[in-house]
């Protein structure tokens, strides 16, 4: 592998003609963070460069619809955009502008070099044209009628309907957006690239020294290689976008695909002096994040013309992501079939995280996937959860409950195969979490995340310290050595803990910052080069209280925004939402049938303590109790596992249902019910006495 001295990653250009959605986010601006987080914890010189692309047919279009002009377009639609990113914790070292002058001076004096160099081609063509608006029109400027699906609302170069390519000359009826004028066909001189000059180089540079991109990025470009590449016009008719540097190309302006890319310099430009030596050195490492639909332009057209300029570095990776569909169907912001970031921040707020981890954890590396709200909330409360937030709290504690608040020593004299386990477990975690981020493949690398996490559970669960907290008040050895057992795996819990830290940051930072306020350390832990230490927080330390590091998530809210979509979108070809698939929102609490006396008198109501809890096994939400009734313990399983920690409960009184008749649950007989109490956030609290009494009293 060639060692690089800078890394320089950019993340594709969105258009400032509207806000970005979460698939603009799972295709390529969540990976590139990804990636730019863990080679700033390896202490790499590495830039992060970003920007709105502000030039385009997609902006004018957008501008004559909302009747504003262009520049008014993409000053709203920029602010929009970048605060998104920001809310989202994407980590530009710079968020830019195509509209800026360092970017049109910079597209200019490209295109000019090539032109002084003689590379490109002068050609007329016929091009539709607007009589009653004097201008040319670039296919979405012309609408007419679907040839295979009669839409009468087509464009010139899409049906959105029925998702044909089209051409203007397909069109039945065609008509000018701007002004419902018949177009004609007129003479105009455009400037082209003559890519097949370059065929040769590109199947070498690309099928040959780039065999370790992903397939679906080298599939798509010999696909294209192998059907022969042509000309393309580099210029457009238009006044809005970088004027082509010549003195007789009025009215014309730079291809966007042409100057798009070159953003990427323009905006490294503007970040630093030294810009040169991100993209003019041979020792620096260039990596495009995109989605598929870009493919082409960066790993063919932008790569050529880059090498015919001359002077410039070329990728090394473009790690590009398949596209992420919403609810079964494919995103669609002309049908507003989206879900939106700037509308999920306000939905959710202080979830950010939570977005960041589904959609990594889901991400389309290989093949288009699917986001359901559903699955959104199952991976809170099932992963983020009951996994991983789930071992932190737990950890945190049992540290300031059996060992006062301080971090307590190893004791190697004690130290087990369990203990053994986990220094192995922490040890392997850290080889395969960096590999996989190094080879770009962010889902797998998360996953290792999480699983380290429920490792970590496994461990507590076999290490039971709150079951050998009873031997304390024994006194003597075997006191000591239950203290020394505790200690032991507290210790180790603790430094996974701070492990878990360094491991999550790249995917989830603001969860990362959380768990330092805790453990209170700083910044520099999470330096990649302290990952897989066991001495992270030093004995003795005093750590701060607890805090939950994420929300359950209601059902509730998962109608509303499955609702929302819906009910937002134009035309939805989905089947519309039923009771049977998500439940209704309620403006007041549900009237269960009315009963009477007689009825409540059946139930035989009793005050019992709880003795001992647990975790059922592959059940996230069950916990099995021991409760003593005073008369006789039972075995009740309780669906509360996501609410409250088992060793926490133990010794709290509670009213159960004494009299219901058993019923078997993961293979466990439940002897009994649990009454509680729910809050309007969702949270569960114990229907207990006020004051401690026998276990076994009635309750009437």
């Amino acid at each position: 592998m060639k060692a690089y001295k800078r890394i320089l990653v950019t993340a594709a250009l969105p258009y400032a003609n509207g806000p970005v959605h979460i698939g603009h986010l799972a295709g390529c601006y969540i990976p590139a963070d990804i990636y730019v987080r863990y080679q700033r914890a390896q202490k790499r010189d590495i830039k992060f460069v970003g920007g709105s692309d502000e030039h385009g047919v997609p902006i004018t279009i957008r501008a004559m619809k909302e009747g504003v002009s262009p520049q008014q377009i993409v000053d709203k639609y920029h602010a929009i955009i970048k605060e998104s990113f920001t809310r989202m914790n994407i980590s530009f070292d710079i968020y830019a502008r195509t509209s800026n002058p360092v970017h049109h001076k910079t597209s200019a004096d490209f295109f000019k070099k090539l032109y002084d160099d003689g590379l490109f081609e002068e050609k007329e063509t016929e091009q539709y044209y607007d009589e009653k608006a004097k201008v040319f029109l670039a296919d979405r400027y012309i609408t007419g009628t679907c040839p295979v699906c009669g839409n009468p609302n087509a464009y010139g170069d899409q049906c959105e309907k029925c998702g044909s390519t089209l051409s203007p000359e397909q069109l039945i009826n065609p008509k000018s957006t701007l002004s419902d004028a018949v177009p004609v066909k007129r003479n105009t001189k455009h400037w082209y690239f003559p890519l097949q000059n370059y065929e040769t180089w590109l199947k070498q540079w690309v099928l040959e020294d780039h065999k370790e991109w992903k397939n679906n990025v080298y599939g798509q470009c010999k696909s294209w290689l192998d059907g022969g590449l042509q000309s393309r016009a580099m210029t457009r008719d238009s006044n809005w976008g970088v004027k082509v540097p010549l003195p007789d190309a009025e009215g014309k302006v730079l291809y966007v695909w042409f100057d798009a890319p070159i953003g990427y310099i323009s905006a490294t430009k503007e970040l630093t002096d030294k810009w040169d030596d991100y993209w003019c050195r041979e020792d620096t490492k260039l990596v495009h994040f995109i989605g598929k639909d870009n493919i082409v332009f960066h790993c063919i057209i932008f790569p050529a013309m880059l090498k015919a300029h001359g002077n410039f570095v070329l990728p090394d990776n473009v790690p590009a992501n398949e596209f992420l569909n919403i609810e079964g169907e494919k995103v669609s912001t002309s049908r507003n079939w989206a879900v939106w970031v700037h509308e999920y921040i306000k939905d959710f707020p202080g979830c950010e995280d939570v977005l960041r981890y589904v959609l990594c954890a889901n991400a389309p590396e290989t093949k288009d996937n699917d986001f359901t709200w559903k699955d959104f909330q199952d991976r809170n409360n099932s992963e983020l959860v009951a996994i991983f937030g789930n071992f932190v709290n737990r950890a945190l504690v049992l540290m300031h409950k059996l060992c006062g608040g301080k971090v307590p020593p190893l004791h190697k004299d004690v130290v087990d195969i369990y203990d053994n386990q986990l220094i192995e477990d922490i040890s392997i975690a850290k080889e395969k979490i960096t590999r996989c981020l190094e080879e770009y493949k962010f889902r797998e690398a998360l996953f290792e995340v999480i699983d380290l996490a429920r490792k970590g559970n496994k461990y507590m669960q076999d290490k039971e310290p709150w079951i050998k907290a009873k031997k304390l008040s024994e006194g003597g050895a075997s006191a000591e050595l239950a203290q020394k057992e505790i200690d032991n795996c507290l210790h180790l819990s603790l430094q996974l803990t701070a492990n878990l830290a360094i491991f999550i940051n790249p995917f989830l930072p603001a969860t990362a910052q959380k768990m330092l306020h805790m453990l209170k350390v700083v910044d520099k832990m999470l330096d990649w080069e302290n990952a897989g230490s066991l001495k992270l927080l030093s004995v003795g330390y005093t750590l701060r209280a607890p805090e939950l590091l994420f929300r359950k998530i209601e059902d509730t809210e998962i109608a509303a925004q499955v609702e929302k979509l819906r009910a937002n979108a134009v035309n939805p070809s989905a089947q519309p939402v039923t009771e049977e698939k998500v439940k209704p929102v309620e403006d007041k609490p549900v009237q269960k049938p009315e009963i009477v006396y007689d009825d409540f008198a059946k139930l035989d109501l009793k005050v019992g303590t709880i003795t001992a809890a647990e975790k059922v096994e592959k059940a996230d939400k069950l916990l099995k109790l021991e409760v003593d009734l005073g008369f006789e313990k039972r075995t009740i399983v309780s669906g509360i596992a996501m609410h409250f920690i088992p060793e926490a409960i133990v010794g709290k009184q509670v009213v159960v249902v004494a009299n219901l008749a058993p019923r078997k649950m993961r293979g466990i007989e439940s002897n009994g019910m649990i009454l509680m109490a729910e809050d309007k956030e969702g949270n569960l609290h114990f229907v207990n006495p006020e004051n401690t009494i026998e276990p076994g009293a009635g309750v009437s």
